[in-house]
């Protein structure tokens, strides 16, 4: 299936010799120079650090700690970025959604990086010493009480990654030409529950992509991924 990162040990050993990964010559530069991202200053909604208006976020119950792995990949002459599509679960109100790997920081995480990189592990199978870990960028409020801390990172490709079945349903990639494209972008206002308050709240989405919608909290993630791509924090080239 498009997008789907399923592969055999042996597979991967073999493909990854014949496909070496384009070498990165600066720790926190990603190279590649393919895309336009002028349409981020001009798209009326997007910039938004919070699920809630600041009047909402002020007043919330005290504040968990997470983060997720924004993993970034280069494949057929493109860079992509991962994601996993949640397993349904009541009583997970993201349960079924597109999201990044990751969750809420544990007591033994040292700092965000820890948590993404074992959230990671536990979920998709990645072990850390094949992580280049390149930004973190600026921490996202969600309407659930989360700050979430987004760590981009280099990760490998082809590579046997393996769903944690209590968790993830789907392991799959998007590919940046695509999430580049203004046309697969959109922002909708919906009215969402705010205590006893429905607030009018301007929600992100992409474009349906092989049958995974990211929506939400991701896909403000993935816009700020872009704005760091645009402002020149990474460099595609």
């Amino acid at each position: 299936m498009p997008g789907q990162l399923f592969t055999n040990g042996v597979g991967w050993q073999r493909l990854r010799q014949q496909r070496p990964i384009p070498e990165i010559r600066y720790k926190q530069v990603i190279l590649s120079n393919l895309y336009t991202l002028d349409w981020l200053d001009s798209m009326a909604g997007l910039s938004q650090s919070s699920d809630m208006p600041l009047s909402k976020a002020e007043h919330s119950p005290e504040i968990r700690l997470a983060s997720v792995l924004v993993p970034v990949f280069w494949h057929q002459k493109d860079w992509h970025l991962l994601f996993i599509r949640r397993v349904v679960n009541t009583r997970d109100r993201h349960s079924g959604q597109v999201a990044f790997p990751g969750g809420r920081r544990d007591a033994e995480d040292k700092d965000s990086v820890a948590t993404a990189l074992r959230e990671a592990r536990e979920e998709i199978g990645l072990s850390s010493i094949e992580v280049e870990v390149l930004l973190q960028l600026d921490d996202y409020r969600t309407s659930s009480h989360y700050l979430v801390s987004p760590v981009v990172a280099r990760v490998p490709w082809p590579y046997p990654y393996r769903a944690q079945p209590s968790e993830v349903d789907r392991i799959f990639s998007i590919p940046m030409s695509w999430l580049t494209d203004p046309a697969n972008v959109d922002v909708r206002y919906r009215l969402i529950n705010r205590g006893e308050e429905q607030v009018q709240t301007p929600v992100v989405y992409f474009e349906p992509y092989d049958g995974e919608t990211l929506w939400g909290a991701s896909a403000r993630m993935t816009i700020a991924f872009l704005r760091a791509l645009h402002k020149g924090e990474l460099v595609l080239r």
